[in-house]
């Protein structure tokens, strides 16, 4: 749906941010006002104002890239490029702005904190453009728009399921008043045997499940990338939305997907792995599925289960399709890395395994993949064609699993790493999911 469009039916919370005439507006503006704040009248303001608010500028950066890359360190692979210019450009409005304050009025003093204001609108705005956070108004307010409803525990008396030949979507009759929309819930899993302290799940429930007899749906548990949230796939992801769409061409069919959380907080990284940080792994493998088995009615067994992730997340999901095979059945590794990490094999190491490499080596997929075959495994590699940082690891990592026997497929999607790949990636491998977990053919 094109901006024009959407104009003319008055619907500005759904106008395209990440194309069209705002992200160029935006541009415009932003470039206008640095333009603005960068001339000056005065000889002193080209001598000495303007070269020390660039040099300002410049420290400031290098200061903010060693503190967060260098000591917080909270993105594993660095922060992108890109991010850390656009974060240059914003300090620089507010550093032409600063070194102006001292002569100007109050009322022009305003007028320069907007022009930097605009500045860093801009800066946010290419950024968003990048990573695709928020591809339109409504999806930025999501988590104040968005419904979520109490989560339907009650078990059904009749229950629906395909015997081993059949596939559930050829039994399926859909009863007349099946709802049109699947429902989300914000639920607590414990981590009962792993001790895990994680945030509230997401859990979406495909409007077959309100049927009776109920059919017993696959189960997908899907994880976020780091720094993330498990309501990410629902805030950013629109995932919901995908699988309503989903489910309305197959008579209220989808899976049950359960956006659980491996890493404790947003900046936390547990490696998704049973270390000194935390028994991620186990809660993955052991809590989570028991307390779906508690809780919902869901189809049983390996090939009806299904996990996967983006980013850190997807590399999580592979993790646990080598570590926990008897568990899930099917990986979707959506911009995964190679292995886990904190930035490097040595700070990894040192931090889940006290420095030591063979237990490290015991759970790394890559390791796992190379000692053992996994026929029974159905994996599906995900990636944007122009992420020069995943891409690589990702086709080593295909290769890998094509060498340790699994069902593999690797696809390119249009893009670089983030939601530009995530949200349109996890629409097209809907389908794919249905079939290897026995819903669809």
């Amino acid at each position: 749906m094109t901006t024009l469009t959407l104009a003319t039916r008055w619907n500005p919370i759904d106008w395209p941010l990440t194309h069209g005439p705002i992200p160029h507006a935006v541009s415009v503006a932003g470039w206008a006002a640095l333009l603005a704040l960068s001339l000056g009248r005065e000889r002193r303001w080209w001598r000495f104002r303007l070269p020390a608010a660039l040099i300002t500028a410049a420290a400031l950066s290098l200061l903010l890239d060693v503190v967060v890359d260098g000591w917080w360190h909270p993105f594993p692979e660095g922060t992108p490029r890109y991010v850390t210019w656009w974060v240059a450009v914003a300090l620089l409005g507010f550093c032409l702005a600063g070194y102006r304050m001292r002569r100007l009025s109050w009322p022009r003093r305003g007028l320069a904190l907007g022009l930097s204001a605009l500045v860093l609108l801009m800066a946010a705005s290419e950024v968003n453009i990048g990573f695709g956070q928020f591809p339109s108004g409504r999806v930025m307010l999501a988590p104040w728009l968005t419904k979520t409803d109490d989560l339907v525990t009650a078990k059904a008396a009749q229950t629906l399921s395909a015997p081993p030949e059949q596939v559930l979507d050829e039994l399926w009759r859909p009863p007349a008043n099946l709802p049109e929309k699947g429902t989300v819930s914000v639920v607590p899993i414990p981590g009962t045997k792993s001790g895990f302290k994680a945030r509230d799940a997401y859990v979406y429930l495909p409007p077959a499940y309100q049927a009776t007899p109920r059919p017993l749906l696959p189960v997908v548990v899907m994880l976020s990338g780091q720094p993330g949230a498990p309501g990410d796939w629902v805030l950013s992801g629109q995932i919901n939305q995908s699988l309503d769409a989903f489910a309305a061409k197959h008579g209220g069919l989808a899976p049950i997907v359960v956006m659980a959380d491996q890493l404790g907080s947003t900046w936390a990284n547990t490696l998704c792995l049973d270390s000194k940080i935390a028994k991620a792994q186990t809660y993955l493998a052991v809590d989570v599925p028991n307390w779906i088995h508690k809780n919902l009615q869901t189809a049983a067994g390996r090939k009806s289960w299904a996990i996967g992730g983006a980013s850190m997340g997807g590399t999580c999901a592979l993790q646990l399709g080598v570590n926990a095979p008897d568990v899930y059945g099917t990986v979707l590794d959506m911009s995964g890395q190679e292995e886990p990490t904190l930035g490097t094999r040595e700070d990894t190491v040192k931090a889940a395994f006290g420095g030591d490499e063979a237990k490290f080596e015991t759970v790394d997929p890559l390791h796992v993949m190379a000692r053992g075959r996994f026929p029974d495994t159905n994996v599906a590699f995900v990636v944007g064609e122009n992420d020069r940082e995943f891409r690589p690891q990702m086709e080593k990592v295909y290769q890998a699993a094509q060498a340790a026997g699994t069902k593999a497929k690797f696809e390119l999607m249009p893009g670089a790493h983030g939601w530009v790949v995530f949200r349109p990636g996890i629409v097209q491998q809907i389908p794919w999911l249905a079939q290897q977990t026995g819903l669809t053919r």
